[in-house]
């Protein structure tokens, strides 16, 4: 659950090993009551045509038998950062074990973050389908909805589970973890996590990963790495990609730069085209180096 977000633990979020079936997902919604009490809950995607038939308290009856509370949304506040910190610290503790499992069979775990478009799926096919020979991949693919790019990543050979979030706008450590076991990657193997598109809240979410990788494109700010420092702070390494389009579009590669030394100093970042190859011998040394890395 992202509480700064306001997408719920509810989602039900669902997960497809594209040679097994797929689970249904659930809709969920919320409802606030007069005396500010928020209700979560959910219902089975395959309602969704059927009559919303369900009760909530009156709130006609709920202004008659109680008094309101004098500070509700400070009320509210202490609520939310208390849940915060409880679902941050179950995801550690989780992240934890994750973490335990990757380093007792030396599996490499990489959780690769972007925001929508950034090229995250075609810059893993590529990379996967130039290295195959050399190191051994599984993927987690994760989205909010559709195994689109889980289809792109098993085109190559390589196993892939699809984790549909629903509401959710990031994976979470206990996502990784049923992934992990329905993938089960072999020692000595790299795992490659593609987190949903978004440069917030995966920032705050540890899996277990040895580090991330952001990927920002050129068609996209770059002053993004100050508008979203958080993710850039977290990230061992930025891919700058789509170089290849930097003849038709404005934006200063040495000021995004600039601005994601700003924020980490001791980020590495490589410029790349998924698309012409240009670059890629640079990250795949990065990867090679990590990978023998003990």
């Amino acid at each position: 659950m992202c509480v700064t977000c306001g997408c719920s633990d509810d989602a039900n979020p669902t997960f497809t090993h594209l040679a097994a079936h797929t689970a249904a997902a659930a809709l969920t919604h919320s409802h606030v009551l007069a005396d500010g009490q928020v209700i979560t809950h959910s219902h089975p995607q395959e309602t969704r045509q059927q009559t919303h038939e369900h009760h909530h308290p009156s709130s006609h009856a709920a202004l008659e038998t109680a008094p309101p509370p004098r500070h509700p949304e400070r009320k509210q506040s202490l609520q939310s950062t208390a849940l915060e910190i409880n679902v941050l610290a179950k995801n550690d503790l989780i992240a934890a074990q994750n973490r335990g499992w990757f380093e007792g069979c030396n599996v490499l775990a990489l959780n690769l973050v972007s925001s929508p478009g950034a090229g995250k799926t075609t810059l893993l096919t590529r990379t996967i389908s130039d290295l195959q020979d050399r190191l051994q991949f599984s993927v987690i693919e994760g989205d909010q909805a559709t195994a689109h790019d889980a289809e792109r990543i098993r085109a190559t050979g390589c196993g892939v589970v699809q984790v549909n979030t629903g509401t959710g706008c990031h994976l979470e450590a206990a996502m990784i973890q049923r992934g992990i076991h329905s993938l089960n990657p072999a020692a000595n193997s790299v795992l490659m996590i593609e987190n949903v598109g978004n440069l917030v809240c995966p920032a705050l979410f540890d899996l277990g990963e040895r580090a991330k990788v952001a990927i920002l494109s050129v068609t996209e700010g770059d002053d993004k790495p100050i508008k979203y420092p958080h993710m850039f702070r977290a990230s061992s390494l930025m891919l700058l990609n789509k170089v290849d389009l930097l003849p038709y579009v404005n934006f200063d590669v040495d000021r995004c730069i600039a601005y994601a030394r700003q924020v980490n100093p001791d980020i590495e970042v490589f410029l790349v085209s998924a698309t012409s190859g240009e670059g890629l011998d640079h990250w795949y040394g990065w990867l090679l180096e990590t990978v023998a890395a003990p």
